[in-house]
């Protein structure tokens, strides 16, 4: 087949990636596609694809994907392989507790109306017999379907509700580009009790709104150690065009085709070419071609290629570490970045959190120092200004009696260290973990030059620059310390 034939008679698109957890020994996504056959829904090739990526047992019969994450633009059928996996736990795998989720509930319950609707439809009585007397249960906010042997598929929105109710056999959380890691953090908790779990995460890729709000890290995450190869009971699977690839055209159905597997059955062209025309081409590459932001084309001063060249596997630190703290113009957002090296002295930086506005820094300042003796001093911004953020982290470090050195970086220090940070990325040595946040940063820095020196604008970028901010602080005192370290060795030699 070639690009110049009609994109129908190519069939689906493959996925661009697709990773498969190690150790499988058997397979049972076959049943899974038998019993959703016999229940009316029928499965596209490529929830087939996925089904047998992610249905692979080990010797043990567990799971050998203990997360499945599927990234694939809006409108392809996510809801109806959420289904189908729910119903084949319930009737096929033993799992008595299955819950669905959603970002909100008016999503959690367009699900639940697609169950009930295959529940419910003709020659399916085999399946409502299945269900125990008056178990569907169509309260709002509690919507869930109960079933005689025992087993429960439950309906649940995140929004408000953290990580409680969320303790199950298998557990589908679609928007999953919406998951905080407040809620995943808690998620994991409930589900590590659990003797085989299993955990899906369906989404589109993260927008810079979403990262922004703090959202869209643990997707990315997922995504990255699946990739990375850092996880070995991981399934990964993502539809989206690159923009590398030849006769790449966001106005080519070609294009449109390879990023949507279900182009020739569900989607509406007309509707794709009205969002083609009306969209960012930002938002379009996202929302519908399925690029991540590590793909769309960057705006800022950062070479994105350089920057992803730096991503790997961070050491443990033996030199000193430093934190280094960034709250945003407006106040919306505060960001905490380390930055160390291990013993070939190549700098390493990670978040360490961000979270909205302030008052949450001091104590988890604290936290951090306490934790982690090998912090050795504390960097913001601007020694000559009066800063309530800093003044409330040497309080709290103070009344916890943590004796800590804290910096006040002033302009000409923080335009070396914006030298120091872009030199770095672009010809010198370093490292960070491919955190979604810093990628966002580097994809929006703008230089803000004055008199031949420059510092990363603060204002254009807004709170996705605050960790690249973070970052240069961290570096230019880290690289201070060690030289000075250095500087006394040499001196007692």
């Amino acid at each position: 087949m070639t690009r110049s034939q009609p994109v129908g008679l190519l069939g689906e698109a493959p996925p661009r990636v697709l990773v498969e957890p190690q150790g499988v020994r058997a397979n049972s996504w076959e049943d899974v596609a038998d019993l959703s056959e016999r229940a009316g829904i029928v499965l596209d090739g490529w929830q087939e694809l996925i089904l047998r990526a992610a249905m692979g047992e080990r010797a043990d019969s567990t799971w050998a994907a203990k997360r499945v994450g599927i990234s694939v633009p809006r409108q392809n059928g996510k809801s109806q392989l959420l289904v189908a996996r729910a119903l084949a736990g319930v009737l096929l795998f033993g799992e008595l507790k299955i819950v669905i989720s959603a970002h909100q509930q008016d999503t959690a319950r367009e699900a639940f109306s697609k169950l009930v609707e295959i529940l419910e439809a003709d020659g399916n009585g085999w399946l409502m017999d299945r269900v125990k007397p008056n178990g569907i249960m169509n309260a709002l906010n509690r919507e869930a379907v109960k079933f005689r042997n025992g087993a429960s598929i439950q309906f649940k929105a995140r929004t408000g509700s953290g990580g409680r109710g969320f303790s199950s056999d298998c557990l589908l959380l679609d928007e999953a580009q919406r998951l905080k890691r407040p809620a995943w953090v808690s998620i994991n908790s409930t589900m590590s009790a659990m003797p085989n779990p299993q955990v899906w995460l369906l989404g589109t890729p993260p927008t810079r709104e979403d990262i922004e709000a703090e959202l869209g890290q643990v997707f990315g995450s997922i995504r990255a150690a699946a990739i990375g190869g850092t996880s070995t009971a991981a399934a990964w699977a993502e539809w989206g065009a690159d923009k590398d690839a030849e006769g790449f055209n966001p106005a080519s159905e070609f294009t449109r085709w390879a990023a949507n597997p279900a182009w020739n059955t569900r989607i509406n062209h007309e509707i794709v070419q009205g969002e083609f025309e009306s969209y960012t081409p930002e938002e379009f590459a996202q929302d519908r071609l399925g690029m991540w932001l590590d793909d769309v084309d960057s705006t800022g001063v950062i070479d994105m290629d350089a920057w992803r060249a730096r991503a790997g596997v961070l050491v443990p630190p033996v030199r000193p570490v430093v934190l280094a703290i960034e709250t945003t113009v407006d106040r919306a957002q505060s960001v905490i970045v380390a930055v160390g090296s291990g013993e070939d002295d190549v700098p390493q930086v990670r978040v360490v959190d961000a979270q909205a506005r302030t008052a949450w820094v001091p104590r988890r300042v604290v936290d951090v120092v306490t934790d982690h003796p090998e912090v050795t001093c504390i960097v913001m911004d601007d020694r000559d200004s009066a800063d309530p953020v800093a003044d409330a982290v040497e309080e709290a470090l103070e009344a916890a009696g943590l004796q800590i050195e804290i910096v006040r970086m002033n302009y000409p220090d923080t335009a070396e260290a914006c030298a120091l940070t872009f030199d770095l990325v672009h010809e010198g040595e370093m490292r960070h973990a491919g955190d979604p946040l810093l990628d966002a940063a580097m994809r929006g820095a703008v230089k803000q030059e004055n008199e031949g020196a420059f510092v990363w604008s603060r204002r254009k970028g807004g709170s996705l620059v605050a960790p690249l901010v973070a970052m240069t602080r961290g570096l230019w005192e880290w690289r201070r310390r060690v030289a000075a370290e250095y500087d006394v060795m040499d001196s007692v030699l």
